[in-house]
């Protein structure tokens, strides 16, 4: 379904693209704090929730900064950081990543994660036009670059990202924005049972855990939002990009193969490829084999 919708007050399709981008770097900078703040209040919340399950006294640690009400700080120094300081990808070029304050180096996640979003967001604008799809293209975009930034920082997938990408898929099948709730809904119990049997077989076979179960639900998310059809495309997309970079890691870094590498992140790309791109990337692959 095409929901694309004139652009407004007639303003080209170019500009909403480029505004796309923009909101795309501010969300990105957010993001950041999403992918470095969350998974330490995961954290917290875990040890406290035991603490009480156990009957234990507080041990009188301090919530870790919140997402939203927290100003920003340099890690190193703590100096907090002014507006002209958090200028999305601009601030990073100009201070030539390092702190304004103190010197230290500024990660280069930083400028990396608003660049990624607002190129995504302006893909998305770019292929579905300025409508209800290019909205929720957008949320599935950022959800999944939180997603796939925090795993692969620490190896989870937050169920407080997983879980609600999951339900609003459900939710615009309803509509439908992309695929019809019959398929979503098969594609959302096949995609969880899948991964969920992968896991098993490896783990009885090996004795290991190959992954976790946040995958299951972020691939429970991508039938959800693309319907069952998709989910074999989207795995062989994610296990190659998976592949390669494992291997190019291995070499370029001597990383130990018994490190392990997160999936999440290979598996968020091959859901938003195939959001963005799947009928085109079928089409080559039909052709291809047409032309064998």
């Amino acid at each position: 379904m095409n929901s694309m919708l004139t652009p407004p007050f007639g303003v080209p399709f170019a500009f909403w693209i480029a505004m796309a981008g923009v909101l795309g770097l501010i969300v990105g900078s957010f993001l950041n704090v999403v992918i470095l703040r969350l998974p330490a209040r995961m954290e917290y919340f875990w040890r406290r929730d035991a603490r009480d399950m156990l009957e234990l006294a507080p041990d009188g640690e301090a919530a870790p900064p919140d997402l939203v009400r927290k100003g920003s700080h340099c890690p190193h120094c703590k100096h907090p950081l002014a507006a002209w300081d958090n200028v999305p990808l601009l601030s990073w070029l100009l201070l030539r990543g390092r702190c304004r304050y103190c010197k230290a180096p500024i990660s280069i996640q930083y400028p990396l994660v608003e660049l990624l979003t607002g190129a995504a967001s302006a893909i998305v604008v770019w292929k579905f036009g300025v409508g209800w799809q290019a909205a929720a293209g957008l949320v599935f975009t950022w959800i999944l670059v939180a997603a796939a930034g925090i795993d692969f920082r620490t190896q989870l997938l937050p169920d407080s990202l997983t879980l609600p990408l999951l339900w609003l898929g459900l939710l615009a099948s309803l509509v439908p924005l992309f695929v019809p709730t019959h398929d979503a809904l098969i594609g959302a119990a096949a995609g969880y049972v899948s991964l969920w049997a992968v896991y098993w077989i490896f783990k009885l076979a090996t004795g290991k855990e190959g992954m976790g179960y946040g995958d299951f639900k972020l691939f429970a998310a991508a039938g959800a939002w693309m319907g069952w059809t998709a989910l074999l495309p989207v795995i062989i997309l994610s296990a190659l990009s998976g592949a390669i970079i494992g291997l190019l890691m291995l070499k370029t870094r001597g990383q130990d193969r018994s490190v392990p590498i997160p999936f999440g992140p290979f598996l968020a790309a091959g859901m938003w490829v195939w959001l963005v791109a799947g009928p085109q990337i079928f089409s080559a692959y039909v052709r291809l084999l047409g032309a064998g």
